[in-house]
């Protein structure tokens, strides 16, 4: 227990310096205190609302996987396995071709949270059987809804102009370049309130994480406060998805380590995860502008490079309980 609380409180202590670290990874690495010469403090500001995008995705997805591991009891599931990031992707990639940017700040982050929600929707709808909801069904849902999702985007981008082509391109492969502050701003109060909202649920997602008969003796519905932490994680991926594009496994990974060094229980883990996950993108992220100088390695690749053997590892350990 006190190795427990020592990692939690090493978590929100690191995580600060390992984030302001992400300021000077990249071009200039080598010789960091040169951008803060006058002359290069417009790349300064640049790269400090890429690393707070950074941060903010991160803490986001990580939070979402946390949430959706525990609501599912799966350590397989994540944002992306699931089906919701491509389904806010495919909203968010029908608003730009549509011409939906002119709407300003608010209309991409609307577009990616109605394909979220309606990823949310269709996949609850899929593996509900009765009254109940199958976890491991909800799963493959997920990823058939996932494909499908996948194929329409590669329609959209088969039939794109050259610019709607490169918008729509960007989402496949993630980015952190901020395009428009008060889009930020947009995603930063939504995913404020949906991470409030779970936090005040951790409870709930501890008494989920021991089966639905367990939970229903302590006085939850499981139903109800299973859809109601899957719409916020929804939430969290959608917004997210909106400003970075597709990015996988963030919310794979880091939960499973912030579990592994702070306990199961969702009022250590939600903020650890939160912490690790901001951290962990924005170190990817500098790692890609650095790694290929002068060439750029876009962020999702980086944690496709981590998350892919990490989900093999995790699928090769629970191959018997699987088939089992």
């Amino acid at each position: 227990m006190k190795n427990r609380r020592r990692w939690f409180l090493t978590i929100l202590l690191a995580c600060p310096a390992l984030v302001a670290l992400g300021l000077f990874l990249g071009e200039g690495w080598r010789h960091p205190l040169s951008l803060f010469d006058p002359e290069r403090r417009g790349i300064l500001a640049v790269r400090g609302w890429r690393v707070a995008l950074g941060a903010l995705v991160g803490a986001s997805l990580s939070v979402a996987g946390a949430v959706l591991q525990a609501v599912l009891r799966n350590p397989l599931a994540e944002p992306y396995v699931l089906g919701l990031s491509s389904g806010a992707g495919l909203g968010a990639a029908l608003c730009i071709v549509a011409g939906g940017l002119a709407l300003g700040s608010v209309g991409l982050p609307a577009a990616a949270f109605a394909g979220g929600l309606v990823s949310l929707l269709v996949v609850h709808r899929l593996a509900r059987v009765g009254r109940s909801t199958a976890p491991h069904t909800l799963i493959l849902a997920g990823v058939i809804w996932s494909a499908l999702c996948g194929s329409l985007l590669m329609f959209i981008v088969s039939q794109s102009t050259a610019q709607g082509l490169h918008a729509v391109l960007w989402w496949f492969l993630g980015d952190l370049q901020v395009f428009d502050v008060p889009l930020l701003w947009v995603v930063l109060v939504i995913n404020g309130l949906a991470f409030v909202g779970i936090s005040y649920l951790a409870r709930d997602l501890n008494a989920l994480m021991l089966g639905e008969e367990m939970a229903g003796h302590v006085g939850l519905d499981p139903e109800r406060a299973r859809f109601l932490l899957l719409t916020l994680a929804s939430a969290l991926t959608a917004a997210s998805v909106c400003v970075s594009g597709l990015i996988a496994f963030v919310g794979l990974t880091v939960p499973h380590a912030a579990r592994a060094l702070v306990g199961a229980d969702h009022r250590r883990l939600l903020p650890a995860a939160a912490c690790a996950g901001a951290a962990f993108l924005v170190i990817a992220d500098g790692l890609g502008r650095m790694l290929f100088f002068p060439l750029e390695v876009p962020v999702g690749v980086i944690t496709a490079f981590v998350g892919g053997p990490f989900f093999l590892a995790l699928l090769r350990r629970r191959q018997h309980a699987i088939w089992t």
